[in-house]
């Protein structure tokens, strides 16, 4: 094997060694080049605190469900900047995200050569059963588009698919709470009306977009934290619980309200939402 691989040029065999794209489109290799500037978003810009990352595996699948916000969706960036630079062996978590962040013009091919995917039970049980790390967001569309009168109140998660998809594939569910992301695109009203007419779940309007046009979807300097939580097993449960709604109910409600008691612990360490 060695001597084979003598025979093919220094170029073809870096080639080789980099990690392909898959299906989904996923570029590792784009990604890291990216990280410089997530890295900087991350520690000059958010000033992201982040404790627990050591509860996220090095190795195997797990699935991490957080609160969401914000119309673009810089929380999971952060989620995933988070485990990369507070691992001893860095990997690279893959987001499910809702359609609507890949109908914002030009937006899509980034968000796909990043590792973000479609939010869709199947691609999570996909990408769970090659052992890979994936994160989700329960509180989906309302989420992203929740009124800056209701931040850090976290939304029911409506039937736990999430749940469903970790006892399908035996994955342990990693909580993870995050502050700041309400404050970086801070939704002041909706247009439904609009929002039917194009097609979309949601037309959000904060206090620079679309007043400000393309430079309204600048996002403002909060001060983040994001926390990890402890797993919730789901290995000893099996595959058949996922059809027990009771049991999905109870869960998704255990990692909703850590969620929801870690905000509020979080949220008195900042004196305002920008320091």
């Amino acid at each position: 094997m060695a001597a084979s691989l003598q025979l093919v040029p220094p170029a073809r065999r870096e080639a080789l060694a980099r990690p392909r794209v898959d299906e989904f489109g996923f570029d590792p290799a784009f990604t890291e080049s990216a990280l410089p500037l997530f890295q900087w978003l991350y520690e000059k810009y958010w000033r992201v605190e982040t404790e627990g990352v050591e509860n996220v595996p090095e190795s195997g699948r797990a699935l991490l469900a957080a609160n969401h916000a914000g119309v673009i969706p810089w929380d999971g960036a952060m989620i995933r900047t988070a485990i990369w630079t507070g691992q001893r062996r860095p990997r690279h978590a893959r987001m499910l995200v809702v359609n609507f962040a890949f109908a914002m013009p030009g937006f899509a091919p980034f968000l796909l050569k990043t590792g973000n995917v479609l939010a869709h039970p199947d691609n999570a049980v996909t990408l769970l059963e090659r052992d890979e790390l994936v994160g989700v967001f329960p509180e989906g569309v309302k989420g992203a588009a929740k009124l800056y009168r209701e931040r850090y109140k976290v939304r029911r998660f409506g039937r736990g698919g999430f749940v469903q998809v970790a006892l399908r594939t035996g994955a342990p569910i990693i909580p993870v709470a995050v502050v700041g992301a309400e404050e970086v695109h801070p939704v002041v009203a909706e247009l439904p009306g609009l929002a039917r007419l194009m097609g979309l779940p949601t037309v959000p309007i904060t206090p620079t977009f679309p007043l400000l046009g393309g430079l309204g979807l600048l996002p403002l300097p909060s001060k983040w934290f994001i926390a990890f939580g402890s797993p919730i097993s789901t290995s000893s449960l099996g595959p058949d619980a996922a059809s027990d709604p009771r049991l999905v109910l109870e869960v998704s409600e255990e990692v909703r309200g850590w969620i929801q008691g870690t905000i509020d612990r979080l949220l008195p360490r900042r004196k305002t939402p920008f320091y």
